[in-house]
């Protein structure tokens, strides 16, 4: 398949904590449990996940029992105007600016990695370029 879709998930503030590239022909929501099985071992922090309409479903329900114990859960944040008009949804536009942060990189404005891990190194190395650069002002 040519094509590859970008999944993130990011703090409070639009920093990457994690990040799981795959083939496009793979649906959202199985992308999304290749990128949260990560957290039974990392991330015990985290309380609740906000996440697009496309993971609604059986995810929701998966993730409340990979972590049982720590109440780890996902809420879908649903779109109640008509699709003609414009509303900033709360906290989706985290990752939609964190991906237009991303944008910014010349080697992720296209495709151009060959492998998935290369792909997911270019994000991690771009992301940790612009929080240097956060700090050094």
């Amino acid at each position: 398949m040519a094509g590859r879709k970008r999944h993130l998930l990011v703090d409070t503030l639009g920093l990457i904590l994690l990040v799981c590239v795959h083939p496009a022909n793979v649906q959202d929501r199985d992308g999304a449990r290749l990128l949260l099985a990560t957290l039974r071992a990392r991330f015990g922090w985290l309380r609740c996940i906000w996440a697009d309409g496309g993971y609604a479903g059986s995810l929701v329900d998966w993730v409340r029992r990979l972590r049982p114990s720590r109440g780890t859960r996902l809420e879908i944040v649903k779109r109640s105007t008509p699709l003609h008009c414009f509303k900033v949804l709360p906290r989706r536009w985290v990752v939609e600016r964190t991906f237009a942060w991303l944008g910014r990189s010349r080697r992720l404005s296209k495709d151009y990695a060959h492998t998935v891990s290369s792909s997911e190194s270019f994000i991690y190395l771009s992301m940790v370029r612009l929080m240097l650069r956060r700090l050094v002002r």
